[in-house]
């Protein structure tokens, strides 16, 4: 970790840019816009900057992480050339899969877990013998990239098992005293990390993490059906632990919406109370607590429409919301729309929720 007292916070300015290309290369870490979330990073064939990047978070070794790769990277025969996938190891099936995925997504929430080449570093991968690769969207991530004309490490931006960072200010209060640049890009605009897929080396595709790119249109574009992963099964990619993107205060699930509640019971009396909605009117939320509970409530909601693509975008942003307001508890509504989106809203709330 750095003896730097803040962060330094950069425009995207072509000087500035290689400025953080510049660390980059020099093995050191920089924050990073993206369109799930902001990055944590590395230069991806650099031990050192992934140590870093681990030590920063303060993540267990055994977590692996996602590279970033530019535009050239266009398919398989080019993650190849970049020493990045072991294309040997797969299937016609599966090169054609990958093709079609890459084809249609990249650019995008969507990472790909392939087969590693031997020149990854095995601290990238936690010693799997496949690596998680994504093609960010976002202009300034692919900027760097280029600058650094190399793959670049990048998991989010925060303490390890934290609330995942949508802003420049949001990376400032997590790790401003712990690294030296962050690039400011804005809000991010999708707000929950990218979706994760492993193709198998016969040509079989799994979920391993619900995100920012829904299943059933994956499903749409390779035209075979996708498995998910198993709860508690063994981490073989990011964000698969039970307990992980929670705030500091308690994080806990509501039986049911709301405006379906009259027993507000669950909820400790008298305290103030921090209530995340996933759509409404705020004055009527507010009237429906008064009515019901006799405490203080704080009430954030994630899109007054119920648009699950401006939920997502403002998931992590209220939920910091929250955990840094005068509540004392935080509870939450399930997401009782289990499809796209709507799975990986869930998703991040009963991880945050999750008691370990």
């Amino acid at each position: 970790m750095t003896n730097q007292s803040r962060a330094q916070t950069l425009l995207p300015t072509p000087e500035n840019l290689q400025l953080a290309a510049d660390a980059l290369r020099s093995g050191d870490v920089v924050a990073m816009p993206t369109e799930t979330v902001y990055g944590l990073a590395g230069h991806a064939f650099r031990p050192e900057a992934l140590a870093k990047i681990f030590s920063v978070k303060e993540r267990p070794t055994f977590d692996p992480l996602i590279l970033h790769v530019g535009p050239l990277a266009r398919g398989i025969e080019q993650l190849r050339r970049l020493d990045l996938v072991d294309t040997k190891a797969l299937s016609e099936k599966a090169k054609m899969l990958t093709e079609i995925l890459i084809e249609k997504f990249w650019p995008g929430p969507l990472t790909l877990v392939l087969p590693k080449s031997s020149q990854v570093p095995d601290l990238a991968t936690s010693g799997l013998t496949t690596v998680a690769l994504r093609m960010p969207r976002h202009p300034i991530a692919q900027a760097l990239i280029a600058y650094c004309q190399a793959p670049l490490a990048a998991p989010s931006a925060n303490r390890f098992g934290r609330i995942s960072p949508t802003t420049a200010a949001h990376v400032q209060a997590e790790l401003g005293d712990r690294i030296g640049l962050i690039v400011d890009g804005g809000a991010c605009t999708v707000g929950i990390e990218s979706t994760i897929v492993s193709v198998s080396e016969s040509g079989e595709l799994t979920v391993l993490r619900p995100g920012g790119l829904a299943r059933e249109e994956i499903e749409r574009a390779t035209g075979v059906p996708i498995d998910l992963f198993i709860p508690g099964s063994k981490i073989s990619a990011p964000g698969m632990l039970t307990q992980h993107y929670s705030p500091r205060k308690p994080l806990r699930m509501l039986p049911d919406k709301l405006f379906k509640l009259d027993d507000f019971s669950a909820l400790a009396s008298g305290k103030m109370v921090g209530l995340l909605l996933l759509s409404g009117k705020l004055e009527l939320a507010q009237a429906h607590c008064n009515a019901h509970y006799a405490g203080k409530v704080i009430i954030e909601i994630l899109s007054p429409s119920g648009d699950l693509s401006e939920a997502a975008q403002n998931l992590f942003a209220k939920m910091r919301a929250l955990d840094e307001s005068a509540a004392e508890v935080i509870w939450a509504e399930p997401c009782e729309n289990a499809a796209g989106l709507g799975y990986a809203i869930q998703d991040r709330l009963k991880r945050a929720s999750a008691i370990t």
